[in-house]
């Protein structure tokens, strides 16, 4: 059984103060699901120290693990931070930084040397959505984002339909459940079965206390990664609550 994942993305937000959000989210900690933040850079280390049951993680990380890379921030160096898990090829990423599939991978083959979990982002946009090619994209983020060597252990897939994040839109659920199944045959197709059947998929998009339990019902949905909602164990706990069953 894969252990089902809730996993809260703060982008550029957060400052010492948001760390009492992990206080509050302790008592969501204690279902079954496992629960996931991944603060800016700045808050890994102080978070690891006040996170108890909550796993934390990073939001990016440079391919090499170490050098003259002004600004960025390596694997090993969000791992001896206290991050257990990475964050790679977010569309906000690959939108903003230009982030090509490549990249993707290599960062993905860095977080696994250095022992995080990587978390791979894959998604379309509005117009790919538009003209029918989802499926499509989908297929050559993934196939070009994720190295050779993925496990359950070492791998989480994250869809997140660009035009859907932070929007208020979302799929539908037989949209969602296209893609989660296509992502499915997808890793079983260039994986052994065990293997496939081990790696959690992830839905990230206006995810939300009132949708959050009928996006949970849809095969092949193990959890979401969540923007602007895991901000706060108020709107974030009710997430958890809902994967929980």
């Amino acid at each position: 059984m894969r252990r089902k994942l809730a996993a809260g993305n703060w982008k550029m937000n957060g400052t010492n103060a948001a760390l009492a959000e992990l206080d509050r989210l302790q008592e969501a900690a204690g279902g079954a699901a496992e629960i996931l933040i991944c603060p800016p850079a700045t808050l890994i280390a102080p978070a690891g120290t006040r996170a108890g049951r909550i796993a934390i993680g990073g939001q990016d990380c440079h391919a090499a693990a170490s050098g003259a890379h002004t600004g960025d921030i390596s694997a090993p160096m969000l791992r001896e931070a206290g991050a257990t898990y990475v964050i790679l090829g977010h569309s906000e990423r690959r939108a903003d930084h230009g982030e090509t599939d490549a990249q993707v991978a290599a960062k993905t083959r860095a977080a696994w040397d250095a022992g995080l979990t990587a978390i791979i982002c894959v998604g379309e946009t509005l117009a790919d959505r538009e003209a029918g090619q989802t499926i499509d994209v989908i297929r050559t983020q993934l196939a070009g984002s994720l190295p050779d060597g993925g496990t359950g252990a070492n791998t989480v897939i994250a869809y997140e339909p660009v035009w859907a994040i932070g929007t208020g839109k979302i799929p539908t659920t037989d949209q969602i459940a296209e893609v989660h199944g296509f992502l499915r045959e997808a890793l079983t197709a260039r994986l052994d079965q065990q293997t496939a059947d081990a790696i959690r998929l992830l839905y990230g998009g206006s995810v939300k206390a009132s949708n959050a339990a009928e996006i949970f019902a849809v095969d092949d949905v193990d959890g979401a990664l969540v923007g602007g909602a895991s901000l706060t164990a108020g709107d974030f706990g009710p997430i958890v609550a809902a994967l929980n069953g």
